[in-house]
């Protein structure tokens, strides 16, 4: 492999460098032979090193074993998987079907109800929209939540506009829906139920299994964007009875720009396209498959089945070695979302007499955001904490720290150092803080 000649060909000395150059950890203290002389400066903010990554659920670094993986379909064996004679096509098609029954095991499907995509985005887009256009003679009316992906809330304010009705289901305190009220929002020509499985902003985990119980019942089609929850959760498209659920390779260690849609067979959902070409992946999704994309979302899916149960208890550890570190040194701490049904490796914080963008702006040593990398550019506050009835100026005071599989305790031990030194400097500023 291309990669494993490039390791044996960096000496000794070359080697640990560019280890730490890459390394997540490049704020705690290296030899001065590996700082940056004069520091990293970009959009006007100017820093000593590259920050600490603690920004999983934005996306995650693709795991090594998934680029070794990869490597071979962009080098020697790149041919394309639609090309049907001769050995460069027929090896690219075999390597996608590998990737397709991966992913599928994953998630306990067939690997003919997995239709490859661009990412979560697009796969939410098909869902709704798809499935909406195809029933819109008698099915006129979505329920989703007010907490869900920015793509798909404007995928339902786009058919809103095209005459289709919309309920927005709020939420409680600790982020979760109230399945009573769900029940009563469903209608006869309710022609789908799209509830986002683990929160990307709050990580808390929405009890699906009972949600599809519902959808099943009514016989409506029940949509999950599960982005934030494949690789993370134990995810049963059977147990969950969903119609169709949207992946995303890049929050698992996989290449940016590959998704997936699962699509149930029996009983059959039907979408509309929403992109027209050669007609690939059943018609669905047309356009060349990105044979080393695809390949590489296969074997991270591969990587998540095995390791899983390993990852959850280290992710686990390093979320109450964060928590438990800034609230020892620190009060006015509050965890938005339910910590009971959350995902381990997202910890959304806010800080009492604090102003966010100050805190933000302070901690560029660690790379964390204020919510959604898809809305982060906004000074509004968040709107999925808004949703849980957070208070403006706590919401405004919103750090979300995400811990992923290379995540180190020095990391976390980091963060909690340079996070309590900020906000007790803020504080000391604030009229508002005795």
């Amino acid at each position: 492999m291309a990669s494993k000649l490039l390791r044996q060909t960096l000496t000794k000395t070359n080697r640990t460098a560019a280890i730490r150059c890459f390394s997540t950890a490049a704020s705690v203290a290296f030899p001065s032979e590996y700082e940056y002389p004069t520091g990293i400066t970009m959009k006007g903010v100017k820093i000593s090193g590259r920050p600490l990554y603690l920004d999983m659920q934005a996306t995650t670094p693709v795991d090594p074993r998934v680029l070794d993986s990869m490597l071979p379909f962009y080098l020697s064996r790149y041919g394309n998987p639609h090309s049907r004679t001769h050995l460069y096509g027929w090896e690219s098609e075999t390597a996608v079907e590998t990737a397709r029954a991966q992913v599928a095991a994953l998630i306990g499907a067939s690997p003919k109800e997995i239709v490859f995509t661009s990412g979560a985005t697009e796969s939410n887009n098909i869902s709704i929209k798809g499935v909406m256009h195809f029933y819109k003679d008698k099915k006129r009316h979505i329920i989703t939540t007010q907490t869900e992906h920015k793509c798909v809330l404007d995928s339902c304010r786009h058919l809103q506009q095209e005459g289709f009705e919309v309920t927005y289901l709020p939420v409680g305190s600790d982020g979760l829906i109230d399945l009573d009220r769900l029940v009563k929002e469903i209608r006869p020509d309710t022609g789908l139920v799209s509830v986002m499985a683990v929160n990307n902003e709050i990580g808390v985990v929405q009890p699906v299994e009972e949600i599809g119980k519902i959808c099943k019942e009514f016989n409506v089609p029940f949509h999950t964007d599960a982005a934030q929850a494949l690789g993370k959760i134990k995810v049963d498209v059977e147990k969950w009875n969903v119609s169709l659920m949207s992946l995303s390779g890049h929050k698992i260690y996989g290449p940016k720009g590959v998704g997936a849609l699962y699509l149930r067979r029996r009983p059959r959902i039907r979408v509309e396209p929403q992109m027209n070409g050669g007609g690939q992946e059943r018609g669905i999704r047309s356009g060349t498959v990105p044979t080393p994309l695809v390949v590489g979302m296969g074997a991270a899916c591969e990587l998540a089945m095995k390791e899983m149960e390993y990852d959850e208890n280290r992710i686990k550890g390093l979320q109450e070695r964060l928590l438990n570190g800034i609230r020892e040194k620190i009060d006015g701490v509050v965890v938005n979302g339910s910590m009971d049904r959350r995902y381990v490796g997202n910890l959304n914080l806010s800080f009492a007499y604090v102003e966010g963008e100050s805190l933000l702006m302070g901690l560029k040593e660690v790379a964390v955001s204020s919510g959604s990398a898809c809305t982060s550019a906004s000074l509004e506050p968040s709107y999925v904490l808004r949703a849980l009835g957070v208070d403006e100026d706590m919401a405004h005071t919103s750090i979300r720290f995400g811990i992923g599989r290379f995540t180190t305790e020095e990391e976390i031990d980091r963060a909690v150092e340079l996070t309590v030194k900020q906000v007790e400097k803020l504080r000391e500023m604030s009229p508002l803080y005795e």
